[in-house]
């Protein structure tokens, strides 16, 4: 057993560590990236809440109803002025907010006149801090390709921050950019880059966290945000990621930070930016305003469009609609919130992806049937998902599809080679043991192959053995046909009543039947289901008796005789033949015993063993206390009855128990006279009767109370 236990692990091993394989190379020619971008936006959505920052950030946008309501109720068509956006900087101002971030690009100048885009840049300069939208580009694109000598270094230079982090550098930096009009850069506090490239399914995922344009950093319009509120706090490069002051900003190797989405559209609170226009006008003439500026108070605000035609509408996972300001805002909110997303390392992805291989192998080789197969592709497929979700809270970004691919592969092979390799033993096992066990316990053995050890292993078993009383007689007046007849119609009619009690068959010998209980199924109440099978075959018979009688011209009777004790049982014989069966003394104690039924005119005796391990489970009555021809010691021997059997015989058995008494105490006399009183209803007290006769004319001297059987 223990063997193969090592060889199911074994083989459970390899094959998890073949699904591993797999897994890993379809990990890392990005096979898979398609699949775990699911089961991440799957994450992303069930589990978007509300960060600490959140209520820290607002934004303000140029929707539809912006648009409409600029044009009727303002008279101003888009686009729109710059001193529109003055007035709308001059209203933050009014508020109290930290700073001002434009998700606009100002890079060509105004439509109106020069002094539109000083007035804007007036009120850049007049605060609060502000960032200005910077468009970075590719080689082959148009635009500025040195940064402007009027516009000021507003953060250490690229080589400072990336001493350290070359490669990081490289892939950061582009070679050309849209600037914004001079008026409006030489006032903002920073340039904040807008630059953002999705995934490979076109969905924005993550932010970069910054560009590097002729030999500066411009810092994403989020982190820009926070920069320009926080003019003292130096962003610094670690392996990690980026430090910025007490805030932490975990980068993948494209220096891009996985963004927490906190909801839809509009989790953060989101201003119509004409209503903040006319707020702004109604107070400068003194009325109402229709939004409070006091909201705005402490708040990091971002202004961008959402309206559809103005093109600033982003796949995420939340949706297919998402308004690229609030990707910043996004951003700014993890990067306040100080819980953005980190990948898990790839080294510590290939441990899990062999690990999880490992355990759906071995797992799925060592299932035995159906219920079982099913529930580890339950637990094992479900677990990567359940981990993904955990790691989600924590901040961190589990690969779910190679987890769940390996998973996946490792049951699928599992499956097949247990199907292969279990079909086959259960093939063998069927073929093996359809002749001893009834179809229903064979179909059980086949659920529970483990149940079965193939060779031998010793149990206590309760052994039965019976035999047709003058059988040699009977099949001396019967044609071979005949004879076949009758045993094929008495031993058909025997099995099945051993079958249906659990009963395995060790083998026919002409008339007599061999059978046991335990193996190779455990059954705790073995030795009960033998004794009720012995009461069962004898009423069973005795309602065939007639039918019998008619084919033979004689009653038929038979005797039987059952032990329960230590054999060993298992496979016996060649390796070109062999048999189920037991080999052990309590077989040959159960033979004697069906043997000397004769000898007190019985046709069922049990030992004491077999009564110890049945209890209460059948009333009995002691028969004697026997020494069987080749044992040194006694063995106390019983006859089982069914209940209401034993009910009716209430009476004659308590005095037959009351002889056997003085029988034992040597008052052969007195027990002689009690057992003839039964003798007309009882044959064993016949016998007894005759034997106390005996006994009371030469009484042993040393007598025990045992008799010594002389024949078997």
């Amino acid at each position: 057993m223990q063997d193969s236990k090592r060889k199911t692990l074994a083989q459970g091993a390899l094959i998890g560590i073949a699904a591993a394989l797999v897994t890993l190379l379809l990990h890392h020619a990005d096979c898979l990236q398609w699949l775990e971008a699911k089961t991440w936006d799957w994450r992303v959505r069930t589990l978007a809440r509300p960060g600490t920052a959140t209520e820290q950030i607002c934004t303000i946008a140029i929707d539809q109803n912006s648009l409409d309501d600029a044009e009727d109720l303002l008279g101003i068509e888009w686009k729109w002025p710059r001193e529109v956006y003055g007035a709308i900087l001059e209203f933050c101002r009014r508020g109290g907010a930290r700073a001002v971030a434009f998700d606009m690009l100002f890079s060509e100048r105004s439509d109106i006149a020069a002094s539109d885009d000083a007035s804007f840049g007036d009120a850049i300069a007049a605060g609060p801090p502000s960032v200005i939208a910077i468009q970075l580009k590719a080689e082959n694109d148009t635009g500025a390709n040195e940064w402007p000598a009027n516009i000021p270094e507003q953060i250490d230079s690229a080589a400072v921050l990336f001493a350290q982090h070359a490669p990081l550098k490289k892939r950061l930096t582009r070679p050309r950019a849209s600037l914004p009009v001079p008026e409006l850069a030489t006032n903002a506090c920073l340039l904040g880059s807008v630059d953002a490239i999705p995934d490979s399914d076109a969905l924005f995922r993550r932010v970069p966290i910054g560009r590097v344009f002729s030999g500066r950093f411009v810092p994403s319009l989020g982190l820009a945000a926070y920069l320009a509120a926080h003019p003292k706090e130096a962003p610094t490069l670690t392996p990690e990621g980026m430090q910025i002051g007490d805030l932490h900003v975990p980068l993948d190797d494209n220096g891009d930070a996985i963004l927490r989405f906190r909801g839809p559209s509009q989790t953060h609170l989101m201003l119509n930016a004409t209503a903040v226009l006319q707020s702004e006008l109604r107070i400068r003439e003194g009325g109402t305003p229709i939004v409070d500026p006091a909201i705005l108070k402490d708040r990091y605000v971002l202004f961008g469009v959402t309206a559809a035609g103005l093109m600033d509408l982003k796949p995420t996972p939340m949706g297919g609609t998402y308004p690229g300001v609030e990707v910043h805002a996004t951003f700014l909110d993890n990067l306040l919130s100080d819980d953005i997303v980190r990948e898990i390392p790839p080294s510590a992805t290939m441990l899990l992806i062999l690990l999880a291989g490992l355990v759906a192998g071995i797992a799925g080789r060592s299932c035995r049937n159906g219920h079982q197969t099913a529930f580890a592709f339950l637990v094992l497929l479900t677990l990567p998902i359940a981990a993904g979700f955990m790691t989600y809270t924590a901040g961190l970004w589990l690969m779910v599809a190679p987890l769940e691919v390996v998973s996946g592969l490792a049951l699928l092979t599992a499956v097949i080679i247990n199907y292969s390799l279990e079909g086959r033993r259960k093939r063998f096992i069927k073929g093996a043991f359809k002749q001893y066990l009834s179809p229903v316990q064979v179909d059980r053995l086949l659920q529970n192959p483990e149940q079965l050890q193939l060779g031998g292993e010793e149990k206590t078993l309760s052994i039965f053995f019976s035999d047709i009383q003058g059988f040699t007689t009977l099949s001396e007046g019967l044609t071979p046909t005949e004879l076949t007849h009758l045993l094929n119609r008495y031993l058909t009619a025997m099995t099945d009543v051993i079958h249906e009690t659990g009963g395995t068959i060790d083998k026919y010998e002409g008339d007599a039947i061999i059978a046991f209980w335990n193996a190779p199924l455990e059954q705790n109440d073995h030795a009960i289901r033998a004794v009720e099978a012995a009461l069962r075959c004898q009423a069973k018979l005795a309602a065939m008796r007639p039918e019998l009688s008619a084919l033979c011209g004689h009653d038929i009777h038979v005797r039987i005789g059952i032990n329960t004790g230590p054999v060993v049982v298992g496979n016996m014989g060649s390796n070109q033949r062999f048999d189920y069966t037991f080999l052990g003394d309590a077989g040959n104690l159960a033979a004697r015993l069906e043997g000397i039924n004769k000898q007190f005119g019985t046709y069922l005796m049990i030992s004491e063993f077999t009564r110890t391990a049945i209890g209460d489970a059948f009333p009995v009555r002691e028969l004697s206390r026997v020494r069987v021809v080749g044992k040194a010691n006694a063995v106390t021997v019983y006859e089982p009855f069914l209940p209401e059997s034993f009910a009716e015989q209430h009476d004659s058995l308590k005095a037959f128990a009351d002889a056997l008494q003085l029988y034992y105490g040597g008052h052969f006399l007195k027990a002689e006279g009690q057992f003839r009183a039964l003798g007309e209803t009882d044959q064993t007290a016949c016998i007894y009767a005759a034997r106390c006769a005996t006994l009371a004319e030469a009484a042993p001297e040393d007598w025990h109370g045992i008799w010594t059987m002389t024949e078997k």
